[in-house]
């Protein structure tokens, strides 16, 4: 078994910024459906949301990152941060691993857990891989 961490800090107003500047081809080449659409529903807080995602999606990155042969731009929208019923984020790990065990070998993913958080124009999340 293989446990490795991630972490990133982002600050909201540099997502704010890309999103104006750069309008649907920046959110769709970054985010699903479904994180777009939760974010869109955050209203004042969208873009917290928005960035809280990006750094969990840059988390989980820097933890698989020495189990992939590829590059980040790739994983964007494979790694997809959804919510439970109470609210609590987690990864869509059945997307992650139907799309990263094309480029793996000799690699099973266990299990992701991600931690997020934002506060005023700073966001940051963590994230806790297990793998095989």
């Amino acid at each position: 078994m293989r446990i490795t961490t991630g972490i990133d800090i982002i600050e909201v107003d540099r997502i704010r910024k890309a999103i104006e500047d750069l309008g649907d081809s920046f959110l769709n080449r970054i985010y699903t459906e479904k994180e777009i659409q939760y974010c869109e529903a955050s209203k004042a807080m969208k873009y917290q949301h928005y960035a809280a995602r990006f750094a969990a999606k840059e988390a989980v990155f820097k933890a698989i990152s020495e189990f992939i042969n590829g590059r980040e731009d790739a994983l964007w929208k494979n790694i997809e941060v959804l919510n439970n019923e109470c609210g609590k984020p987690y990864i869509n790990v059945d997307k992650l691993r139907e799309n990263i065990s094309k480029t793996v070998d000799d690699f099973t993913l266990e299990s992701i857990d991600v931690s997020l958080s934002h506060v005023g124009e700073v966001a940051v999340a963590s994230a806790v891989l297990v793998a095989k």
